[in-house]
Order: C-alpha cells, then structure tokens, then sequence
C-alpha cells in the first residue's frame, strides 16, 4: 500500500473515531512549547469507548448524495479533515482544537525558537471572537511595521478572519523568506493597514541588564522550553554585579510551557511551598510544590504586567505575589487560567484539549478574571497611538523603579 493510501485509510479511521464508532488510541509522541497560548505537555494515553450514534448514517448518507449529485471534485481528504475540526469546533471551546500535520509542525518551530513570518503572538479573544495579538517579537517585521500588543486582526491579504479561525490565519501570516504580507489590524477601533516582508526570525524570549542604584531588570516574552535555565542564568549574572533589587517584566507575555514557569516560581519559594494549584475535570485538585531550595531571600522583587499577560506568566506572577510578596505593578492581566494538553496522533496530527483550569498557591481564581496590580499605572501614547515603552517614557518601569528604590532604601 503506497503512502497517499495509507494516509487515506488512517484518515477514514480517524472519521470514523469522531463519528462515535470505535476506540482510538491518543499517544503522545514529542513535547512543544508556546503562540501565542499556553498548554501543559501529556505524555499518557488514552483508549476512549465512544457509543455508537446516528452520526454516522447521516455522514453515510451526505458521502452517497454528493457523490451522486455535486457537479465540483470531491478532496475527500480534506473533508475528514473538515469533519474532524468541526467535530472538535462543536465544544464550543476556542483552545481545544484538532490540529493538522502543517498545526504540529508550527508548534516544533516555536520550540525551535526559529521560524519564517512577521513576528507577533496571537490568540483567541473568545469575548469577541477575534484574532488578538498578545505580544510581538524583538526585531521583528511586525515590530519594525508599528504593530503591538493590542491589537486585533481583522484581515489577512484582504481576507477577514475571526478568532475562530486563528489557525487559518496564522498559515497565511507565515510565509518565504522575502515574501509580501497585508495585515489589517484594528486599533481603538480604527483600522490600520499594514504591507509586512516575511523574514527568517530567531526568537529570544528573554533579555536582562542591570539599570541604575543597582536594580536588575528581566523581561520574558514567552514560557518557551529552557527558558527557566535562562532566567537562572540572568539572574545569578546580575546578582554577580551586586543586584539590590530585581524587575520581572512579564508584559506581552501571552504565556507558554507551564512547567517553565513553576521552575521559575520554586527559584523564589521555600523549599515545600505551593506553586500551583490546579483542578481537573474530575474536580481533583493537584498541586505543584517546590522542591528546590530558593535562589535569593530578601530581595526587593517587582512584577511588571498589562492587559496581554495571559496563561503561564499569570501562574508566575501569581506565585510570586503569593509566596514572596511581591508588588504587581500595571494593568489587569488577561485572565487566561486554564490549561491545554496537547495529544498526539500517530499520522501526526494532534488534538489541544483544555484539561484543567489553575489557580495561585492561595486559591485566587485567574480564569476570565486575572490578576489586579498592586499599583495600576497606564502607558502614555505617541501622536500615532503607540505606546510609549522606553525607558524614558514608560510609565510603568518607571514606578516599579520607584517601588524598588523606596525598597532598598
């Protein structure tokens, strides 16, 4: 049997799993990380007994009448497909979603940190169901074009998109190195359009340098794997060159790998404390413990958040709020408090599932509610309506450093 049969077989198989016919098998075969949203990584499998229903008959009878009577072609690949996402689309939940091959393979380049496109993280914004973008790469087209954390895609080469429709427009917005992408976003409800050259990105989800009266400053863009050894690594540099107090800078952070950011958290929680709690759909409650001992004590700490802190930067800053007592500086953050397993199937397909939904080490909910600053501080805007984040401007780094200096001294 020749591999295009073979996939063809695989896919009737699969059908016939939606369908509600047979047990399949989910195993899970690699590990990914961050998008724009964040999930938790499965490594079990699962055998599920679905009951026969009338689902099948219908789809029967819908494959006889157009192959009797549809005057166009029939891809009947790309209808399993389809079945397969409406299927999962029936939920009603935006992050549980079926994800094809080409959806796999985008999930290895955000764990590679390289891929080709313009540059920003986007998610569903499931109260309007639109595309929004939560962050935007260092040296990114994206970025170099005047597109922020903020806005929202409402087209893609002339195309309209919806939030549900995220991963169709995420394949159009990746494209050849060189090539000419049309991105129209809205802001303050105004429309911008946007010509962006696709290039080659190397992702850098983490930066640090030391700024005046000894304060350190860390920013992370994403929960990517390896990132928690990169911000050991950050931090114990600048704690070599006499660091008194520490910004964390977790604004446009739209989250990632879980795991990444309770390593980060257990750096600044005693040995035995809570991390995380999080409920499954059981109503288990499962908690994650630190089982290291911290990095620093004593150490002045301030978060920086805003509106598209989201997911897995929600879980540290609440970690850190809880256990260390830190000061929550900016704006209300997302609200993003559940997680995704990421299931995958043997063709190589895969299927997102939400699996549980998480709360801080003192039981304070994050889901549709996120978490309030301590300070709440706005931006300023330019004449163009971009915020102003230098640090000259920045309204917000410089309160937090204001915090810290009253801290220290």
């Amino acid at each position: 049997m020749n591999t295009k049969n073979s996939k063809r077989v695989y896919k009737t198989i699969m059908l016939i799993i939606i369908t509600s016919m047979l047990t399949f098998l989910l195993t899970t075969i690699m590990m990914y990380g961050k998008f724009k949203n964040t999930f938790a990584i499965s490594n079990k499998s699962s055998n599920t007994l679905i009951e026969e229903s009338g689902l099948l008959s219908t789809l029967q009878e819908f494959k006889a009448i157009l192959k009797s009577e549809y005057i166009g072609e029939i891809d009947e690949e790309k209808m399993l497909e389809g079945a397969a996402k409406g299927y999962v689309n029936g939920l009603g939940d935006a992050y549980t979603q079926y994800l094809t091959v080409e959806d796999m393979q985008e999930l290895r380049e955000d764990t590679d940190g390289r891929y080709v496109g313009i540059g920003v993280y986007v998610t569903t914004d499931t109260k309007t169901d639109s595309i929004l973008i939560i962050g935007v790469f260092k040296g990114s087209p994206a970025l170099e074009a005047g597109i922020q954390a903020g806005d929202i895609i409402k087209k893609v080469n002339g195309v309209e998109y919806l939030g549900s429709q995220l991963s169709d427009a995420v394949a159009i917005l990746k494209g050849g190195e060189g090539t000419e992408v049309t991105v129209t976003i809205l802001r303050d409800d105004q429309e911008l359009e946007f010509n962006i050259v696709r290039k080659t990105i190397n992702v850098e989800h983490i930066a640090y340098e030391m700024l005046a009266d000894g304060i350190g400053y860390i920013e992370m863009d994403s929960f990517n794997e390896n990132i928690s050894k990169d911000f050991e690594n950050s931090f114990n540099s600048l704690k070599e060159n006499d660091m008194k107090g520490l910004i964390i800078d977790l604004r446009d952070n739209g989250g990632g790998v879980v795991k990444e950011a309770t390593e980060i958290a257990s750096m600044f929680a005693k040995k035995g404390d809570t991390i995380l709690i999080t409920k499954n759909k059981k109503e288990d409650e499962k908690k994650t413990i630190s089982n290291r001992d911290p990095i620093v004590e004593n150490l002045p700490i301030v978060v920086l958040v805003n509106e598209a802190t989201a997911s897995a930067s929600e879980i540290l800053a609440g970690a850190l709020k809880d256990n260390y007592g830190v000061a929550i500086i900016g704006k209300n953050t997302y609200g993003k408090g559940i997680i995704q397993s990421v299931y995958a199937l043997s063709d190589g397909s895969g299927l997102k599932v939400t699996t549980d939904e998480y709360f801080t080490p003192n039981h304070t909910q994050i889901n549709s509610v996120g978490i309030k600053p301590d300070i709440e501080v706005d931006l300023s805007k330019d004449e163009y309506g971009i915020y102003q984040t230098d640090k000259e401007n920045d309204k917000q780094l410089l309160k937090a450093i204001e915090v810290l200096k009253e801290k220290i001294n």
